[in-house]
């Protein structure tokens, strides 16, 4: 009760204070108060960030706001609200003045009081004149009294009783004044006041919730840091609410719950019953469920996206109870929450693992067919949808794109997913998931921290013992993808050897750079056999020769379609050997080098059908001679070189079950 009767005072006293705009500056119990929260964070633990993340002139420890929103939730449902923010942080640089992100056309800043002087805010960003020159180190806090205008702005949103924000990428800066960088994670501290029947979320855990008259106010606590823009406010009257929970394991006898806030007439039961199982698998995967609760709310139409992974408090749309959007929102809190994306640029992390992740729970629930499907219409999606720029520009780092580059679904998401698939295959399931299970877990670096793609990199080259700069420079900064036109052909070299000839050959007019990759060939053998071959492929029109004693009739380039984000053909052979007497070749063309034309020859060893082609050397046809069906026997082809450029092309003729390839130089 004493409690209850203290809290009620201090309650009184802010938002008294914040009506009349007044400084908690003057007051020593605000002043002890405002001491005693930044010299509290100072014990905490020091938020590093990670090795590749850019640093800042200063690092924000502690939010802490407190928001008067009880007026939005009855009709006219307004926007507005008035608010305070302590911030609280530490200098990295010489500071004498600091700026912020307050977006003007959200937010009037009323004063500033505690380390802040004065201010000027223009042009979105809030300037605050210290009281001094901070040094290196050193710890401050500056409280802001501020307001919210009446606007729709796309991140504080308001209806029919409904009051919830949604902030990414940058949108945190439209509700409160922040250093809104998702590599400046912080812990938050909020309070707001509300109507007797609402229910309200945000990060972390709720503290307490006070009735006070007409109001009740919410006091959520996040002890662990949170980047801005997935700090979260979700509220509604007469929400409903189911609370399960989640036994560590840890510790099994410490349970963390997961709240389902959902509007009435929906069924949230059977992701009710996932969530344990699923939670469980994640732990197992990349470590141990990271935070003091999590949960899911459904919002209204105003929300018009399937998810949003706000940390422990992910926000869904209306009755979008669907287990792959909970498994990939769920993901989010490993990847995107507790290890966040350093700056735009290295959203791989988040979306693109998450659509991973989405994947392997498949995999983990329904099998491998179930997961290679998913991932394989993942990379079609992209194939048909590509728009042909990389999934990270280092540009994003310094400039956020547009939302429709930076969230685009066929690079942002599918292309990355299949690009951890194809990581996947690299590596090895083992050396794979032990990379992702020790990234995820390494609390010097990552953990509650942010991370850099080329973090990521370094952590699983580390944890493989491998050099991926070559995989990560092809398949996460250059875009595109690899166009194929292998060829291949079959060889007697007596009664008992063949040798097989193995071509592998890229259009690098697409692309500057050759993506190599380890590379999986099929050996079909004459009886139904066959054998699975493993080469890395390192260059264009790198060849490749193997010898067996026994008959190989075809071959199959990727057959379990490991590369997912690969477009073009291999020659395959037919099933029928070659007929006995006459060897099926293509012999040297006459003459070779040539400078207006020469004659190709070959011989047939018995009827069949007859291709006979010239391309360049990105494997694109530009002459077709024959296409027919011939007789057995000995042919000759002129070739007329009018209108090409002089270089070097590959005549390629495919019959009889073989496929063979001679090299032209035309002068």
């Amino acid at each position: 009760m004493k409690k209850a009767l203290f809290l009620l005072i201090i309650l009184d006293f802010l938002f008294s204070g914040l009506l009349s705009a007044q400084h908690y500056g003057g007051s020593k119990g605000s002043s002890y108060c405002s001491k005693r929260k930044i010299e509290s964070v100072k014990k905490m633990s020091n938020l590093m960030i990670s090795p590749d993340t850019p640093r800042h002139s200063f690092d924000v420890l502690n939010y802490t706001l407190n928001l008067d929103i009880f007026a939005c939730y009855t009709s006219p449902f307004p926007k507005s609200f008035m608010a305070s923010n302590l911030i609280t942080f530490k200098v990295d640089s010489t500071l004498n003045r600091i700026k912020f992100n307050a977006v003007n056309s959200s937010l009037i800043i009323d004063s500033v009081s505690m380390a802040g002087v004065s201010f000027t805010h223009a042009a979105d960003i809030l300037t605050i004149i210290l009281d001094r020159t901070y040094n290196p180190g050193e710890t401050a806090g500056i409280m802001i009294y501020y307001k919210h205008k009446n606007v729709t702005d796309g991140a504080f949103y308001v209806g029919n009783g409904f009051v919830f924000t949604d902030c990414e990428p940058e949108g945190a800066r439209r509700w409160f004044p922040c250093w809104d960088q998702p590599a400046d994670k912080t812990t938050v501290d909020i309070t707001a006041k509300v109507p007797l029947d609402v229910k309200l979320g945000s990060n972390g855990r709720l503290q307490d919730s006070t009735i006070v008259g007409p109001a009740l106010y919410y006091h959520w606590i996040s002890r662990d840091p949170v980047s801005t823009y997935l700090v979260v406010l979700t509220s509604k009257v007469n929400y409903q609410l189911d609370i399960v929970y989640w036994h560590k394991l840890s510790k099994p006898t410490d349970s963390v719950p997961m709240r389902f806030y959902y509007n009435a007439g929906e069924d949230p039961s059977a992701m009710e019953a996932i969530i344990g199982p699923m939670t469980d698998y994640y732990s197992n995967r990349f470590g141990e469920h990271p935070f003091e609760k999590n949960g899911f709310a459904t919002l209204n139409s105003q929300f018009e996206w399937g998810g949003m992974e706000n940390q422990t408090l992910t926000s869904l749309c209306t009755d979008c109870w669907e287990e792959s959007l909970v498994a990939h929102e769920y993901a989010h809190q490993w990847f995107g929450d507790m290890i966040t994306c350093a700056t735009w640029a290295d959203i791989f992390l988040n979306e693109g693992f998450a659509t991973f992740v989405e994947a392997v729970w498949t995999e983990h629930q329904y099998g491998r067919a179930a997961y290679k499907n998913e991932i394989a219409n993942n990379a079609q999606y992209y194939l048909n949808n590509n728009p042909g720029w990389a999934i990270s520009e280092p540009s994003w780092a310094t400039s956020t794109p547009g939302v429709n580059t930076l969230f685009n679904y066929a690079i942002t998401y599918l292309k990355g997913s299949c690009v951890l698939h194809q990581l996947r295959y690299v590596l090895g399931d083992s050396l794979f998931f032990a990379g992702m299970k020790s990234y995820a877990t390494d609390t010097v670096n990552f953990k509650f921290k942010s991370a850099t793609i080329d973090d990521y990199r370094d952590k699983m080259a580390e944890a493989s013992g491998q050099d991926l700069n070559w995989f990560f420079d092809e398949w996460i900064y250059q875009p595109n993808h690899p166009v194929y036109h292998n060829i291949y052909g079959v060889e007697q070299l007596d009664e008992t050897s063949w040798r097989v000839n193995f071509t592998a050959i890229q259009n690098t007019s697409l692309s500057s750079l050759y993506f190599q990759m380890p590379i999986e060939l099929k050996i079909h053998f004459q009886g139904g056999t066959d054998t699975l071959i493993r080469v890395f492929n390192s260059f264009n029109g790198q060849l490749f020769s193997f010898e067996f004693n026994k008959q190989p009739v075809m071959l199959t380039f990727d057959p379990n379609n490991e590369i997912v984000l690969k477009q073009g053909t291999t020659l395959v052979g037919m099933d029928e050997p070659p007929a006995s007497g006459v060897e099926t070749k293509l012999l040297r063309p006459a003459p070779n080098p040539f400078t207006r034309s020469t004659i190709l020859s070959y011989q047939l060893a018995g009827k069949g059908h007859v291709n006979l082609s010239v391309y360049d050397i990105y494997g694109k046809m530009v002459r077709e001679l024959v296409n027919t069906t011939q007789n057995a026997g000995a042919y000759q082809v002129p070739f007329e070189a009018g209108g090409l450029a002089p270089g070097i092309y590959q005549c390629r003729l495919v019959a009889d079950g073989k496929a063979e390839v001679v090299k032209l130089m035309f002068q």
